[in-house]
């Protein structure tokens, strides 16, 4: 008996480092990504309080040469039960299509209103330009943006993000998820897209906000106004959204809504392109992130590689000095962060109306994940800078 629980120094240092990091990735797990879930429920059990006005809003959507998508999905944008909101369309490309099927609607739906961006126009990235006129052109101080590739799944979206318009809120963050595909790729950009919300939105409703995500949030035109619009980072090519909001957003000013009316569906993406350049784009803008949320999620992303090594070390010990009790103590571990996780992902995908569950795929995408991000840092460090840079 004293012999099965002698441990060597190599088995000690294993089982300590292998119990700290699951310490700490348990922490991350109920601290952060459980966020949404506790929100749910509090919701359920009607402890949040929300505003009863619904003040006039102002929709902006940036399309650039986006016909189909247009066509697909503004339809539900229009069609909202809500009693007073207009749709303002940023059309940025010269295609008459998009032109033709907007003035079309706009016989129909009075509260339609569209632009364009100028071809002409230089030394701003397009996308701010697109939303700096959407904003000078609207007519109320809630404005709430999504893209020409999304859809809300409720006509209730308007209605729910509104209840967070209490007089402190000045900035609220919506979820925003992919429609359910068939290839692994879409399977592997769905989680990582949850993941990512479980992240930021967690931050969020821990009192810790630091990035929204332009296809589904809100402010007040004031703030923007305050803040002089985009010229903090005229000089980047992206930031409209996660950059913008990462100066404005604090603790008292930003709310949360994850109820499923308040949620907004995209199409899986077309091709692995795509999405790497998206993810690529999002590294380029992070590093101008203020406060020490990023850090706390690259901390969260080392100690799950880590942990994953410590894992296999301690089990690879166990095995080869047939001392099962560190081997079994490896199971024990990882069957401990396996269950928490897929309890805590799986309920709030339940959460927020997504089609998947993770239990025999979670171990694959969770190591996964933190490998494609240090891939897409790769890219980025390799990329010329100034294809990040306004043109």
């Amino acid at each position: 008996m004293e012999d099965i629980l002698t441990f060597n120094t190599i088995e000690q240092l294993l089982l300590i480092a292998t119990a700290i990091l699951l310490i700490i990735q348990t922490i991350y797990y109920l601290g952060i990504y459980n966020r949404i879930h506790v929100r749910s429920r509090a919701v359920e059990h009607e402890n949040i309080n929300f505003s009863e006005e619904l003040p006039p809003i102002t929709v902006i959507i940036c399309a650039r040469e986006e016909v189909e998508n247009l066509r697909h999905n503004l339809l539900s944008v229009l069609e909202q039960d809500y009693p007073e909101f207009e749709v303002i369309v940023i059309n940025d490309g010269n295609t008459d299509e998009s032109e033709d099927y907007l003035v079309l609607l706009s016989e129909k739906y009075p509260n339609l209103y569209h632009s364009f961006v100028p071809e002409s126009s230089r030394y701003i990235s397009r996308k701010k330009l697109a939303i700096t006129l959407g904003i000078k052109a609207s007519k109320y101080d809630w404005l709430v943006f999504t893209e020409a590739n999304c859809k809300p799944d409720s006509d209730q979206w308007l209605r729910t993000i509104a209840r967070n318009f209490t007089p402190s809120t000045q900035i609220v963050l919506g979820y925003s998820g992919y429609e359910r595909g068939k290839k692994m790729l879409h399977k592997k950009v769905a989680f990582d897209n949850l993941f990512h919300s479980m992240r930021y939105l967690g931050y969020a409703l821990a009192g810790k906000p630091y990035i929204g995500i332009g296809r589904n949030m809100a402010y007040r035109k004031e703030l923007f106004y305050e803040q002089k619009g985009f010229s903090a980072y005229l000089n980047l090519q992206r930031g409209d959204d996660d950059l913008f909001i990462n100066k404005v957003t604090t603790r008292e000013n930003t709310r949360v809504e994850t109820d499923s009316n308040s949620i907004v569906r995209m199409e899986p993406v077309s091709g692995f392109r795509d999405w790497q350049e998206e993810k690529i784009g999002y590294v380029s803008t992070s590093r101008y992130y203020k406060g020490t949320q990023r850090y706390l999620s690259g901390m969260e992303t080392t100690t799950r590689l880590l942990f994953y090594v410590a894992w296999i070390a301690t089990l690879t010990i166990g095995i080869v000095n047939q001392h099962w009790v560190v081997a079994g103590a490896a199971f024990v571990a990882f069957g401990i962060r396996y269950t928490t996780q897929a309890i805590i992902i799986n309920r709030t995908a339940r959460d927020l109306a997504e089609q998947r569950r993770y239990y025999i795929t979670l171990p694959l995408y969770d190591l996964m994940q933190p490998l494609q991000s240090f891939r897409w840092k790769l890219f980025y460090l390799f990329r010329k800078k100034r294809n990040f840079m306004r043109k």
